[in-house]
């Protein structure tokens, strides 16, 4: 390859990749252009989003902007006869934030802008507790209603409902107590004076008593904890006030990778700190115990959990075969111990996770030794995962009365609800089923659980109400889509984010029991966006080479525009769900897939393994080799639209960002005989240079399991490119690093790969904002498919 051929693919000064003019259209003429559907929500609408209820239960507040004001603000809705109106910023200021209730419902307490409120339930008027420069906040309710206990400069304080008093109850300090010992020689010198001299000696007697006495007559404080180079990670107190629960962190020392950001304010170059790489030393946590009666401290003993010691089953792998392979640690695995969970008489109970993610232990705390009773445990040779299970999500932990706690596990390989006596410890599946509970909270009363699954469908979710003890579920929502679901204070109403496949978000009300109507309350959409009739695209299973269904979304021209080329879209994230009936969050590639069938191409947008919504087995598929089970799928979705659908085999493209991006690669490197060209947006290249909460968990560590690494980085198949490579990334991505793609185009270098251009975005992050970047991006993807795929 010439300098000059190498500077381009390098630098992208031509025409090609800056000032590309709107393409002309194809015969087929979409009434849609690239640069109208990129504008996002400039074309759509600002849809309705982060919806409360007022603390009356009469108004839902949401954040909207139906006028295209510069940015979006708070609105609100009256139930009583759906009229609309915009916060001023007074109101704003006094709107009351999420918080927490006391046991008896008579007060909330919250915090907002750093300091603390009540609320009194009965009038709903406001009191503010705290008005400083500090931060005050997590508040939460004494075991008896008479306090609230808060949290400002990593210490816990009490405020007496009462009075007004504020007690500080701990005293967590950095670095290390000041009591140096004197050297030896030192020592010798202080005490040969002292004993020389009658003067110094009466000083010292009446500085000491000076000191003693004033400890006496000081008020009662804190024990102090010095914490050292530690930090602490988490804090909270049990419900009689007398235990503490803290979480301490130990950073590690690890390097992080900067990013530049060229195009700023200031002219000069910023150096954005962005994040390790996997594999790298972790930071580390320990918890302990404060008895606030004795000032003592202890650590909370994790030994004795079941399957600590055991070594993952990846590593036999590396065993050497002349020696004896030992299936267990010498000490135990490294844990990451939640803030316990109290019941209403006291009791804890914890959520306890692995750092090597496949453990999953619920333990009860006894308060008094620091010792665990387990109650459950979760293991998962790939990891553990699952809507409020672990991973994407914290695992959720609840009390259901002072002897049971309710739980989520995909112990049948799906995420559902269990409930465990913590007393006997016996286990009940309280819901079952090849669906996945993908939400659940109970009612205030504790009598019954409100849940979203998807067990209509997994392309459905709906709203359901289930007795606390399990038993039928009561459907709630009807509508085919979606709806996300949040419930009055008073619990007889909803507020419902409603849409369906071609019908973006709305806000909605409704009763909540069975055969509620939903009221709609908001319009969002713009008239340019209402004219166009939007496809409700088809949702499909083909079957792949295991046999597995795999589910996609087809979009098809209309009658007599079929070009015979078709695109295949990938979803980013990997545990992401793409394929359903409701308003994507892929809207823009939504609206791109409608341009594309109008212009003539057929589309398929599949859930291929590792996707959401479909249980632990289609989750972990990907484990130790992604670009496996996942590529196998897009190859196999190709080799449908081609037997079905008449799609000439010569002409697939593909294109998707992020994990999306990824895929693209490793379907150009190692199936190019499926795919003439494709688009590869923000992709990881090398999963070795990504980040560790995410690869670890599916691929391990590069330096422990370099077989998993080696055969799921793009980098690696390079030689494959047969095709034509589009690669789009943006210069200020602080997620997948700019300098993923830079290392892959000098592989392509110096494997003479002339087939690829690669178009950069000096302004842009991993999820691009600007509409001229988006508008770009796109206008030269469909320039690369208008290329390649057609005849």
């Amino acid at each position: 390859m010439s300098l000059k051929t190498a500077f381009k693919h390098l630098l992208v000064l031509n025409l090609f990749f800056f000032s590309s003019p709107l393409l002309a259209q194809s015969p087929n003429q979409s009434s849609l252009t690239i640069d109208q559907i990129m504008q996002g929500e400039d074309f759509v609408g600002y849809l309705p989003s982060r919806v409360e209820w007022s603390a009356d239960s009469r108004h839902i507040f949401f954040s909207w902007n139906p006028d295209n004001d510069t940015i979006r603000s708070t609105y609100r809705a009256d139930i009583s006869d759906g009229e609309i109106s915009k916060l001023s910023f007074d109101e704003q200021r006094q709107l009351p934030d999420d918080g927490v209730y006391s046991h008896d419902k008579k007060w909330k307490a919250y915090d907002k802008s750093g300091d603390l409120f009540l609320q009194d339930m009965s009038d709903y008027s406001v009191r503010q507790i705290t008005s400083t420069n500090s931060w005050e906040r997590s508040p939460e309710f004494s075991g008896d209603g008479k306090y609230i206990i808060y949290q400002s400069d990593n210490n816990l304080f009490s405020w007496e409902i009462a009075t007004g008093s504020v007690k500080q109850l701990t005293d967590f300090r950095s670095g290390q107590e000041n009591n140096e010992k004197m050297s030896e020689q030192d020592q010798w010198l202080e005490n040969d004076q002292l004993s020389n001299f009658d003067i110094l000696k009466k000083r010292q007697m009446e500085s000491e008593t000076r000191e003693y006495r004033g400890e006496q007559a000081s008020p009662e404080r804190p024990e102090t904890i010095y914490m050292g180079r530690k930090r602490l990670a988490g804090l909270s107190i049990s419900p009689d006030m007398n235990y503490v629960v803290y979480r301490l962190m130990t950073p590690a020392d690890d390097k992080n990778t900067m990013v530049p950001d060229f195009v700023t304010q200031s002219g000069y170059t910023n150096e954005l700190n962005a994040r390790a790489k996997v594999g790298g030393e972790q930071n580390t946590f320990e918890s302990h115990i404060l008895n606030l009666q004795t000032d003592s401290t202890y650590e909370i003993a994790t030994e004795t959990l079941e399957g600590i010691y055991n070594k993952p089953e990846y590593l036999r792998d590396y065993a050497s075969e002349d020696s004896t392979y030992s299936e267990t640690y010498d000490k135990p695995k490294d844990v990451v111990a939640g803030m316990p969970v109290f019941s209403q008489d006291g009791k804890a109970v914890l959520n306890i996770t692995s750092e090597d993610s496949k453990d999953r232990w619920i333990a009860r705390l006894d308060l008094e030794t620091g010792s665990l009773i387990q109650l459950d445990h979760q293991h998962d040779e790939a990891w553990i995962g699952g809507p409020q299970v672990g991973w994407f999500a914290n695992g959720t932990l609840e009390w259901i009365d002072d002897d049971h706690i309710w739980f989520k596990s995909e112990q049948t390989g799906y995420a559902h609800i269990y409930r465990t006596n913590v007393e006997s410890g016996k286990t009940d599946a309280l819901t079952s089923g090849n669906f996945e509970v993908l939400e659940a909270t109970l009612s205030d009363d504790k009598k019954k659980f409100y849940m979203t699954t998807n067990e209509v469908s997994p392309h459905e979710h709906h709203f359901y109400h289930m007795p606390a003890k399990g038993g039928k579920r009561t459907r709630i929502t009807t509508r085919k889509g979606g709806h996300e679901v949040t419930v009055s204070p008073d619990e007889k109403m909803l507020a419902v984010r409603y849409s369906y496949s071609n019908q973006p978000w709305e806000l909605y009300v409704m009763p909540n029991k069975e055969g509620g109507e939903m009221t709609r309350l908001t319009n969002s959409t713009t008239d340019e966006f209402n004219a166009y009739d939007w496809r409700d695209p088809e949702i499909i299973r083909f079957t792949a080479r295991d046999g597995a269904e795999v589910p996609a979304s087809l979009y098809e021209p209309a009658t007599g525009k079929k070009n015979g080329a078709a695109v295949i879209f990938v979803h980013g994230a990997g545990y992401l769900q793409n394929v359903h009936s409701w308003w994507p969050s892929y809207y823009r590639e939504y609206m791109f897939h409608n341009f594309l069938a109008d212009n003539g191409y057929t589309v398929l947008a599949i859930d291929f393994r590792a996707s959401a919504g479909y249980g632990r087995d289609w989750r972990t598929a990907i484990y130790r080799h992604m670009g496996g089970k996942d590529l196998d799928d897009q190859v196999d979705g190709a080799a449908y639209l081609v037997n079905e659908h008449g799609i000439d085999a010569g002409r697939i493209g593909i294109y998707g960002g992020s994990y999306g991006g990824f895929i693209t690669l490793m379907a150009m490197f190692n199936a190019p005989e499926t795919f003439a060209s494709g688009a590869a947006l923000r992709s990881v290249t090398d999963w070795a240079h990504y980040n560790h909460g995410y690869t670890s968990r599916i691929l391990n560590t590069p330096a422990q399991d370099s077989i998993a690494y080696a055969r799921s980085s793009p980098i690696y198949f390079a030689e494959g490119l047969e095709g034509q490579l589009l690669i789009l990334h943006g210069m200020v991505d602080t997620n997948v690093h700019f300098q993923d793609v830079v290392r892959l185009s000098q592989r392509l270098i110096e494997l003479k790969k002339e087939n690829w251009e690669f178009a950069v975005f000096p302004v842009e992050g991993h999820g691009f904002v600007e509409s001229s970047s988006w508008s770009d991006e796109y206008r030269r993807i469909y320039k690369l498919f208008r290329e390649t795929l057609l005849e």
